[in-house]
């Protein structure tokens, strides 16, 4: 497993470095934007954390520059804690976002929550309307044009398909999603949850298919396929 550490922090770099490499993965670094693309290019990496804040450009910029060509998992890191950062990271294509300061022990695990959930999305689910493509992320609904969806938003519809039509917790999507179960992470669902809807449903302040169960969490309407009965 490689991993394309994109950060101008030397000595945070070593640290991950070190804390990534003592569990068996092989890290290549850059200090830049620039860096950053020709060593993506050159060692095509399974894994890129990437810094927000870069001295020849925005990470965000790079991350989206990245995503156009790569479905590979990219985690952002960033010591703005700001949510604008956090809802255009994830609109720009990032599957997860950590703020600064961190242990090494949560970083490493955020990356193996990657690592597992990107063996998950090279297949495709069917149920009902929904037709889901892992790996071009790509949603259609019926006989509706196909949508592009982004990483978290794939994994959002992955879990609720694979259980469908029944309610799943707030907490195990979190899991899911996140790899994690921070209180904080309650919001981002929120967000995401949000994002979906606007774009699967025809009025996403009356969702006729991705519904909240009070209490509990999420479900998604999965209508049975008529043709078969």
């Amino acid at each position: 497993m490689k991993i394309l550490l994109v950060d101008d922090d030397a000595d945070l770099r070593a640290l991950i470095h070190f804390a990534l490499s003592r569990d068996g993965l092989l890290v290549v670094e850059a200090n830049n934007v620039a860096a950053g693309l020709r060593k993506f290019d050159k060692e095509r990496p399974d894994l890129v954390i990437l810094d927000i804040n870069l001295p020849d450009g925005d990470g965000l910029q790079l991350c989206q520059q990245l995503r156009s060509k790569t479905n590979v998992p990219i985690l952002m890191l960033t010591v703005r804690n700001s949510e604008d950062d956090l809802v255009q990271a994830l609109e720009l294509g990032a599957d997860d976002f950590l703020s600064k300061p961190f242990s090494p022990r949560t970083l490493l695990a955020r990356v193996k929550a990657l690592m597992r959930r990107s063996t998950l999305e090279s297949s495709a689910q069917t149920h009902g309307q929904f037709s889901l493509d892992h790996a071009l992320r790509q949603l259609s609904i019926g006989q509706d044009a196909t949508m592009r969806l982004t990483a978290m938003e794939t994994r959002l519809m992955q879990i609720l398909l694979a259980h469908q039509g029944k309610p799943v917790s707030s907490d195990r999507i979190i899991q899911y999603v996140w790899g994690t179960r921070l209180t904080s992470d309650r919001q981002k669902l929120k967000q995401l949850i949000h994002r979906l809807r606007q774009k699967i449903e025809a009025d996403p302040t009356a969702p006729e298919w991705l519904l909240t169960e009070p209490g509990i969490g999420y479900r998604l309407k999965v209508s049975e396929d008529k043709s078969q009965t």
